[in-house]
C-alpha cells in the first residue's frame, strides 16, 4: 500500500476542514498537532483552500496535509502544487481518479455502491471513501456492501462523530474515518483553537481506548508470591488462581514467582487497536520491544514498550 495511505491508517482519523481565512491556517494546524492528530484534509469549498494548503505544508512539515472536495483535474494540480500529499473527492470522477493514478497521487474517491467499488478495483485502488456514510445506510449497509469484495478498504466520512467512531473503526475493512466534529467551521472562524485541540485529543483518546488491564508484581519466589496473592484475594474477595509462573488475584493482579519483566513488575494497558496505539506512541517518542511481541491467531496481540515507569515496564495488549 502507498506509504501516505498507510500513515492515514495508522492515524485512524482524518479531520475534514472548511476554512475561510488563510491567516487561521497555522493555528489550526498547530492545534491538531497539539491534539496528537497531525493530519488534515482541507476542502476545496472555499477560495483560499490552495493558499491554506501551501501555508500548512511550508510551515508545518510534520503535518500530513491533503485536499478534499476535489472536483476536477485542475483542482488536483493546484492542490499538489501547493503541497497536498493526498486527494479526496466526494464522488467517483473517472477523469480525476485516472489522472491521480497515472501520476502516482494517492486518492480516495467517494463511493457508496457495489458498482463503484468494482470500478475502483479495476483501477487498482486499495482505499476509497465511503460517502456519505450515515446517510447511505451506515455501518450495516457498509458491512453488507463490502462482503463480496476483498483487497479494498474504506474511509467512512459523513455523519461520523465521537459516539459512532469506534463502531466504524472496529470493522476490519475500515482503514480510517473522516470527521469534522472536532474542527467545525464555527470553531475556526471564532478562533477557538483551544477547543479544537481539546476535541481532537478527546477523539484520539476515544479511538485508542487505553484502559488499565492488570498489574504484574515481581516476587523472588513462590512463597512470597503466594503470600501477596493470598492477601489481595482475602481482603478484596478476589479469586485466587495459580499457574506455572505466577499466581493471580482476580483479573487485576498477577504475582510472579520469579523475576520477570521490569524491576518491580509490569503494567498491562489494553487498547482498541494495537497498531494505531504503537504508531501513536512512536509519535510521542516511545518505542516498542519488537522481540517481546506476541501473536494470537496470526495477529499482533501484545508487546512491551521500551520504557520503565517507577520500576514497572508497560505491556500493551489488544482488546
Amino acid at each position: 500500500m502507498n506509504k501516505i495511505l498507510e500513515k492515514i491508517g495508522d492515524l485512524g482519523l482524518v479531520p475534514v476542514v472548511k476554512i475561510d481565512r488563510p491567516e487561521d491556517a497555522l493555528q489550526l494546524g498547530k492545534s491538531l498537532i497539539d491534539g496528537d492528530l497531525p493530519i488534515v484534509e482541507i476542502t476545496f469549498r472555499t477560495a483560499v483552500a490552495e493558499l491554506v494548503i501551501k501555508n500548512l505544508t511550508r510551515e508545518l512539515p510534520e503535518l500530513l496535509v491533503g485536499a478534499g472536495t476535489v472536483l476536477s483535474v485542475e483542482q488536483v494540480k493546484k492542490a499538489v502544487s501547493a503541497g497536498a500529499q493526498f486527494i479526496v473527492s466526494p464522488g467517483f470522477n473517472p477523469k480525476v481518479v485516472d489522472f491521480c493514478v497515472e501520476n502516482s497521487i494517492p486518492i480516495t474517491p467517494g463511493l457508496n455502491t457495489p458498482t463503484q467499488i468494482e470500478i475502483a478495483l479495476e483501477r487498482g485502488l486499495e482505499v476509497v471513501k465511503f460517502f456519505p456514510a450515515e446517510a447511505s445506510g451506515g455501518i450495516e449497509f457498509l458491512k453488507a456492501m463490502v462482503a463480496p469484495y476483498s483487497g479494498i478498504k474504506f474511509i467512512p466520512t459523513g455523519g461520523i462523530n465521537k459516539e459512532n467512531l469506534n463502531s466504524y473503526l472496529s470493522l476490519k475493512r475500515v482503514h480510517a474515518c473522516g470527521g469534522s466534529w472536532m474542527v467545525k467551521a464555527k470553531l475556526i472562524s471564532c478562533r477557538r483553537f483551544d477547543e479544537v485541540t481539546r476535541l481532537t485529543r478527546e477523539a484520539v483518546s476515544t479511538m485508542l481506548g487505553f484502559e488499565f488491564l492488570h498489574l504484574g508484581i515481581n516476587e523472588g519466589n513462590r512463597e512470597k508470591a503466594l503470600e501477596s496473592a493470598t492477601f489481595l484475594s482475602s481482603v478484596f474477595w478476589l479469586p485466587l488462581r495459580q499457574n506455572a509462573s505466577s499466581i493471580s488475584a482476580g483479573s487485576c493482579f498477577e504475582i510472579t514467582k520469579s523475576p520477570f519483566s521490569g524491576k518491580k513488575g509490569y503494567i498491562s494497558i489494553s487498547t482498541n487497536n494495537i497498531h494505531r496505539a504503537i504508531a501513536y506512541l512512536k509519535r510521542k517518542g516511545v518505542s516498542i520491544l519488537s522481540e517481546s511481541a506476541k501473536e494470537k491467531n496470526g495477529k499482533l496481540n501484545a508487546v512491551y514498550l521500551d520504557k520503565e515507569v517507577s520500576g514497572f515496564t508497560i505491556n500493551l495488549v489488544q482488546k
